[in-house]
């Protein structure tokens, strides 16, 4: 029993699952298209019913009220039809039937008797005689008809006029024996054939139906066109998706206004796309640079390794041939530096892949920036003492062209923020380092410091590209924390040389691993071409941003940005802040700060100053 009832089970199961799989492969259009016929067709058919159901009681109660009045009139004249011969009382063309029992119910004779067309006579089928049957009086009651033909044959409309059923009324009459004593005479039979009433209706529902059909068609075709044209949206998108698939992220949905569910589909397909199409293009760059790191890192490790190689063998040779010594200390020097390149080379891809990993950095630390910068521009000194090393401080202001981050001469300020102070002394260090490879002896070097306010959210740098938009963003949010005086300060480092330079378009290249502007890639003049990559690698797990832009005049200036862990107002009160005015900014700043203002205002001003974009 088990077996079967489970059986029976899996089948009803399957055959669901297969209908629903029958239904699903029906399209869109197709179902809804169904549905409308659907709906049009019980509306319709609701409504012929209705009608027809109103039509028919509406008449049969008009039938009724016919009636009684009719039995009204027999009623008053009874005594007169009575006294009447019935086999004599031809009653003519009437509609009505009349027929009087005495109290026995028994038959009296029939008053009215309709004859229709060919001599067909139609009678209501009445309770046998001396009998009322389940007939009570004064309710009107259905009856089949009962035809009688006097001729040979009669037309299909009269026999349907004449097998019409009858609604028939029963009352009581009163015979009068004289003028002051009445008498029960017994019951009055009184009908009315309902064949006109059964043809109006019949005919309303013919008329109805051919209606309904019309209006079907007709709505099925209205429909079919506003579901094609509805529905040329989300083909639209088919046709977008198709193109998607073969290969073509470019493509996007046609818009369409966003309060329509269309339109909201196609806003959302479209923040998808674009989300899919730039982590695709990452990914191709992610495995790009992947490939070209792979590639790099290889030919960086052969060189000394094949030189180590070369160097061993040819010593291998020599080393029984005169003068063996003096060539052997050669080989040792050669095998000696490449070893020494080698092993630095490995250190900072070591460094990197700790960075990479989030480990080898402490962001706790207490570090002075001032000194760091300090200890750089003595460096840079010790290495070119031809050089001019200028200290400013970064300033922010506006131009013709725009706002932008200006060089001041002059002491740097005191900067102290959360960090690890020898990765970022790292970062300082290969920047000088840097500078001093690719630039001129002789060619000078401004290294400037400052703290801005910025309305930019903690952590934003580290998403942004090294790129010289990223820093505009910066400049522009700058302004913004400066003028409303809330959001988050910010330590800018700025090295200003004015050496050959880069490109604008491999500006942002020179933090890419291994990169090098010389296509040789000899390394005449040292490095690994990681050093960068370990400046924004650091920077960026400060949660800063560092970016390389042309220097005024030529040259390569290189802006790194730190947070110092302190801020102004938070965004959501600057409003009320600024609505109070520059006297509540004045009471907000300490005394000496409100003296300095004005001497920054007029050194603002000065033309002799150097502008550095």
């Amino acid at each position: 029993m088990t077996t079967e009832g489970g059986a029976s089970l899996d089948s009803l199961d399957w055959l669901r699952s297969a209908t629903r799989r029958r239904l699903d492969a029906i399209p869109l259009s197709t179902k809804l298209l169904a549905c409308m016929l659907v709906l049009l067709l019980v509306g319709t058919v609701g409504i012929s019913l209705s009608i027809r159901q109103l039509v028919s009681k509406y008449l049969l109660d008009k039938t009724d009220t016919q009636l009684s009045q009719q039995a009204e009139l027999v009623y008053n004249n009874v005594d007169l039809l009575r006294s009447k011969d019935t086999n004599q009382a031809a009653a003519g063309p009437t509609d009505y039937f009349l027929q009087i029992r005495n109290t026995h119910n028994a038959v009296v004779g029939d008053v009215l008797v309709p004859t229709l067309k060919d001599g067909v006579v139609s009678m209501p089928t009445l309770p046998a005689d001396g009998s009322m049957g389940s007939v009570e009086l004064n309710k009107p009651f259905t009856t089949p008809a009962s035809v009688k033909m006097n001729g040979p044959s009669a037309s299909r409309a009269t026999m349907v006029a004449a097998q019409a059923p009858w609604r028939v009324l029963a009352l009581r009459w009163v015979a009068k024996v004289d003028d002051s004593t009445t008498n029960v005479g017994g019951v009055v039979y009184i009908g009315l054939s309902l064949s006109d009433q059964i043809d109006t209706v019949n005919r309303l529902t013919r008329y109805c139906t051919m209606v309904s059909i019309v209006i079907v068609l007709l709505g099925g075709a209205i429909a079919s066109l506003l579901i094609q044209q509805t529905l040329t949206p989300l083909k639209r998108i088919e046709k977008t998706a198709a193109k998607i698939a073969a290969g073509d992220l470019s493509q996007r949905v046609p818009s369409a206004p966003e309060n329509t569910e269309v339109g909201s589909l196609a806003a959302s397909l479209n923040t998808m796309l674009a989300r899919i199409e730039r982590s695709f293009h990452e990914q191709e760059e992610t495995t790009e640079k992947m490939k070209r790191f792979v590639s790099d890192a290889s030919h960086e490790l052969r060189t000394p390794l094949a030189t180590i190689h070369g160097y061993s063998e040819l010593y291998a040779m020599q080393r029984d041939t005169p003068g063996a010594l003096e060539r052997a200390d050669e080989s040792i020097a050669h095998i000696e530096a490449s070893s020494a390149r080698m092993t630095l080379l490995v250190e900072d891809l070591l460094s990197l892949a700790r960075l990479d990993e989030g480990r080898g950095i402490d962001v706790t630390q207490h570090v002075q920036l001032t000194g760091l910068l300090a200890d750089a521009a003595d460096d840079l000194h010790a290495l070119d003492p031809d050089r001019g090393i200028t200290r400013g401080i970064v300033r922010l202001d506006g131009g013709t062209s725009g706002t932008y981050l200006r060089f001041e001469q002059g002491d740097m300020p005191q900067v102290a923020l959360k960090g690890d102070g020898s990765r970022l002394r790292q970062v300082i260090t290969n920047i000088v380092g840097n500078i001093h490879r690719y630039t001129p002896a002789d060619s000078p070097v401004e290294i400037a410091l400052g703290v801005l306010p910025a309305s930019i959210e903690l952590g934003r740098l580290s998403a942004m590209a090294s790129d010289a938009a990223s820093l505009r963003r910066f400049i522009e949010a700058a302004e913004v924390g400066q003028s409303l005086r809330n959001g988050m300060d910010y330590a800018v480092v700025r090295f200003i040389d004015h050496g050959p330079g880069v490109p604008e378009s491999s500006q942002s290249q020179i933090f890419e691993r291994f990169y090098t502007a010389d296509p040789s890639r000899a390394r005449q003049k040292g490095g690994t071409g990681l050093g960068m990559s370990i400046a924004q690698s650091v920077v960026k797990a400060h949660r800063g941003f560092i970016c390389a832009s042309t220097s005024e005049g030529g040259g390569l200036t290189l802006t790194v940005v730190l947070p110092t862990g302190t801020s102004h107002v938070k965004p959501e009160q600057a409003g009320g802040q600024e609505a109070e005015g520059a006297k509540a900014k004045g009471r907000s700043r300490p005394k000496a700060k409100q003296e300095k203002r004005p001497k920054r205002s007029r050194e603002s001003k000065d033309p002799k100053q150097p502008k550095q974009r």
